[in-house]
């Protein structure tokens, strides 16, 4: 079983960054394809970005040219940096490891963009 722990979430003003984490409990990152999706209330969970265990990477549209998915090996964390950050970004954003019928997602990071 893999277990996910997020962190990273908060308030920030419009425009502003935000970088979130997620922390791994065991080398998965070449086996697992690593994830993040955003949750409104009311709504299904959508892609925001997606790196593959070959290393490809794909965004959500809303999201591209703003927000950049990356991984260290090392540390067994995947990070979203999220920058030009909107109001409508404003979501519970999880972690997610999937490999063939298996998902596994962390329990969530709070994101705010207010003024």
């Amino acid at each position: 079983q893999v277990q996910l722990v997020e962190s990273g979430g908060g308030l920030v003003q419009p425009g502003g960054s935000l970088r979130l984490s997620c922390a791994a409990s065991a080398s998965i990152f070449s086996i697992y394809h690593m994830g993040w999706y955003l949750q409104v209330p009311g709504k299904q969970r959508e892609l925001v970005a997606l790196i593959t265990s070959g290393g490809n990477i794909k965004y959500g549209d809303s999201v591209k040219g703003r927000f950049t998915i990356s991984r260290d090996s090392v540390k067994n964390t995947v990070y979203l940096q999220m920058n030009s950050l909107k109001p409508e970004d404003t979501a519970v954003y999880y972690c997610l490891a999937r490999r063939e019928i298996y998902d596994y997602w962390g329990q969530g990071t709070q994101v705010t963009v207010s003024s």
